[in-house]
């Protein structure tokens, strides 16, 4: 199949009789040009479809229209469908911009990836899609000034987030739950885990939350953190069904499926002799029978919003300094008339 040749500016300036610079300035919009040559200009590339080499665009606008991604290396594989579907809501955006998506891997305590890249200036801007209590990538960024934005919250009021209101979230999901416990006779137990992650905070938080709110003295004896290997969960789950526990909170789904296939295993149903909640959603808790009480907050539209965001600061143009994006709980089977 026949293709056009590709034409230049210089293609264009000789067809229309004007220099290259005029060419340039004409579709950039800077510079002293007159009104009837840029439309000639446009006339002429639009009707041959002329579109701007993008190294010799990157070149006169001193951009690499390139923007990187910073993914977690150490995430569980249920967490992969959440960046999947952030990273999607980015690249449509990015796309939309014409920039390209580098994908860069970092460690909690290894940032070198994410250092190469912005030392070697292959980027114009970075979206880091996990934040940490002590987050070395943010403090590098800003070190290097950087645009960057996390889709996530820190507590330093100058980084540009975008977010769920996790906090808020969590409290209604507890509080719905301290509410089927008609007063506390049916004890909770939350399992968690790294600390280290703001996300996991942030949850924490909301569940002391719903408790305070309600006057009710919340149970220290009853929330694990830093919960990694299964070994670990399974001892506590084992442990809390023995001490009669009435309803397992899980801060993420992949701690859910843990449980939930232990139960399983354990013949224990859900809900009649014990209620399951996950303060994140997936398509694994929502096809599980019984479905599971969780909380959804739409990767997708993190990403999008994220990248929108960083071209805004990119481009100098406003950007929100702290965004915070809708959730939804979905009230579903297994927390339905829990245990009597």
């Amino acid at each position: 199949m026949n293709r056009e040749k590709n034409i230049t500016i210089s293609d264009v300036a000789e067809a229309l009789g004007v220099s290259k610079t005029t060419v340039s300035r004409s579709i950039s919009g800077k510079g002293r040009i007159s009104e009837e040559t840029r439309n000639r200009v446009f006339a002429y590339i639009q009707e041959h479809h002329y579109k701007p080499n993008v190294i010799a665009k990157g070149l006169a606008q001193s951009k690499t229209f390139n923007l990187c991604v910073a993914m977690p290396g150490d995430y569980a594989l249920g967490e992969l469908p959440f960046f999947q579907e952030a990273l999607i809501g980015i690249q449509q955006e990015a796309g939309a911009a014409e920039y390209d998506v580098l994908l860069c891997v970092c460690q909690e305590d290894d940032i070198s990836a994410l250092e190469r890249i912005v030392e070697n200036q292959k980027v114009d801007g970075v979206i880091l899609l996990r934040t940490f209590v002590e987050d070395a990538q943010a403090a590098f960024l800003a070190r290097q000034g950087v645009p960057f934005v996390t889709a996530g919250t820190l507590e330093d009021e100058t980084v540009f987030q975008v977010d769920h209101d996790h906090e808020r979230a969590c409290r209604e999901l507890v509080t719905y739950l301290l509410s089927k416990e008609r007063g506390g006779d049916l004890p909770l137990v939350f399992l968690g885990g790294r600390e280290s992650i703001v996300v996991n905070r942030k949850r924490i938080d909301g569940i002391r939350g719903a408790y305070g709110a309600l006057g009710i003295p919340f149970p220290e004896e009853r929330l694990y953190r830093g919960l990694v290997s299964d070994g670990e969960i399974e001892r506590i789950v084992r442990r809390s069904l023995q001490e009669g526990v009435g309803g397992i909170v899980c801060l993420d789904d992949r701690i859910c499926t843990l449980v939930l296939r232990l139960l399983r295993q354990l013949s224990v149903a859900v809900p009649e002799q014990v209620m399951v909640a996950s303060c994140y959603d997936s398509a694994i808790l929502e096809n599980n029978s019984p479905a599971v009480t969780a909380i959804s907050f739409p990767a997708r539209e993190l990403g999008a919003v994220c990248c929108r965001q960083l071209l805004k600061r990119i481009e100098k143009e406003s950007a929100g300094r702290r965004i915070l994006l809708p959730h939804k709980l979905l009230l579903r089977e297994s927390t339905k008339d829990g245990p009597a």
